[in-house]
C-alpha cells in the first residue's frame, strides 16, 4: 500500500516532462540540492495525482504521509556514546542471523558479483558504505573463499567503534576483509582509489534524496563498474515487523529505531527518481525482492555522468524494468 505506484508513476512522468534529467548540475552539492527540491516536488505531485484519482487512492496517500519522518534513528545521534551504538548495532547483526537475512542477501548480491567479474575479466574490489558491524561482508567473504573467487572485500564505516570491532572480528573469524572509517556520503577518504562494485545495506534510509544522488555519482567516479543498494521495502508489513523483530533483541532504543527507519524507506519510485537524477539516464533497476527494494545501476568504461568525474567511460545500457506489483 505505501509503494502508491499508480500515483508515484503518473507523478514521475509529470516530473519528468516539467524537469528534462539529468537537472544540469556540475557540482555535487549542486546535484544534491537539486534531487532534494525534485523529490520535495515529486511528492506534492503525487499528492495531488492521488487527491484526483479519488479516495482509493487519497486515502493511502495520508496515511504514507502522516508516517513519514525525517527524524534521527537513535544510533545516529552525535550524542549517543559509542559503545552504545556498537551495542545496537550488533543486535541489529544479531536480529539478521536470527532471520536467515545474510543467505537471502547473497542470493541478491553474489549473481550481480560474478556478472562484473565475467565482463571485466580481472579481480574484482568491492567496498561497502556504511557496513555497521561487518555481518553482510563477513558473509560475502566467507562466500568468496567458497567459491575461490578473485575479489577482495573491504568494509567501511564512519563510526570509529564499529570499525574497530569489525578489524576484530575479521582477524578472529580469519576473514581477509579490512574495515575502513569512511564517509559515505562524501567518500573523501577514497582519494584516487577506484572499487569495481560499491554495495550499501540496510541504510539508504539513513540519507537524504540529495545524498543518494551524490553517493551514487560519486560511486562512479571511483570507477565503479555497479552501485548495489538494498534496504527495507517501504510496506505496512515491514512498518510492523520491523519493530516487532527489534523487539525481540530487548533494547528498547533500538525496538524504537526499528519503527523510525520503516517510517523512513524509500518507495521504489523514489529510489528510480533519485538514480535518474543521478546518472542523467534511466538506465538501472529496482526490483522488490521481499522483504528489500533492490536499486542496482550498472556503468561501462567509456560514457560519463552528467556532472563531474572521470571522462572517458562509458556507461552500460540494460533494459530498465520494475519490480513487485504494479
Amino acid at each position: 500500500m505505501l509503494q502508491l505506484r499508480t500515483a508515484g508513476l503518473i507523478a514521475a512522468n509529470r516530473i519528468r516532462e516539467a524537469h528534462p534529467l539529468p537537472a544540469g548540475w556540475t557540482t555535487y552539492e549542486q546535484l544534491e540540492r537539486e534531487a532534494d527540491r525534485i523529490l520535495d516536488e515529486f511528492l506534492t505531485e503525487r499528492f495531488n495525482v492521488s487527491k484526483s484519482l479519488g479516495p482509493g487512492y487519497f486515502l493511502p496517500e495520508l496515511i504514507d504521509r502522516s508516517l513519514r519522518t525525517e527524524e534521527t534513528e537513535i544510533m545516529d545521534r552525535p550524542d549517543i556514546p559509542e559503545q552504545e551504538k556498537l551495542s545496537m548495532i550488533n543486535s541489529l547483526d544479531r536480529l539478521n542471523s536470527m532471520m536467515m537475512l545474510y543467505p537471502h542477501y547473497l542470493n541478491v548480491i553474489m549473481p550481480r558479483i560474478e556478472k562484473v567479474l565475467c565482463r571485466r575479466q580481472q579481480p574484482l574490489h568491492v567496498l561497502e558504505l556504511a557496513s555497521g558491524a561487518g555481518g553482510l561482508s563477513f558473509a560475502l567473504a566467507e562466500e568468496i573463499q567458497r567459491k575461490k573467487l578473485p575479489v577482495t572485500i573491504t568494509a567501511s564505516d564512519i563510526v570509529e567503534v564499529y570499525v574497530d570491532h569489525g578489524n576484530r572480528e575479521a582477524k578472529k573469524k580469519q576473514l581477509p576483509v579490512t574495515f575502513r572509517r569512511i564517509d559515505a556520503f562524501s567518500l573523501d577518504a577514497l582519494e584516487e582509489e577506484q572499487f569495481d562494485i560499491i554495495i550499501i545495506s540496510q541504510s539508504l534510509h539513513h540519507f537524504t534524496p540529495g545524498q543518494i544522488a551524490v553517493m551514487i555519482a560519486k560511486s562512479r567516479s571511483h570507477g565503479a563498474g555497479m552501485f548495489l543498494a538494498l534496504d527495507g521495502h517501504r510496506s505496512p508489513e515491514l512498518l510492523i515487523g520491523v519493530p516487532l523483530t527489534a523487539m525481540f533483541q530487548g533494547t528498547t532504543s533500538f525496538m524504537l529505531d526499528g519503527y523510525t527507519s520503516a517510517r523512513k524507506f524509500y518507495s521504489e519510485t523514489e529510489l528510480d527518481l533519485i538514480t535518474e537524477i543521478a546518472t542523467g539516464q534511466h538506465h538501472h533497476t529496482v526490483d522488490f525482492i521481499w522483504p528489500l527494494s533492490v536499486l542496482c545501476a550498472e556503468f561501462a568504461l567509456q560514457e560519463p555522468l552528467a556532472g563531474p568525474g572521470p571522462q572517458h567511460r562509458k556507461r552500460i545500457m540494460p533494459e530498465h524494468k520494475k519490480g513487485g506489483q504494479s
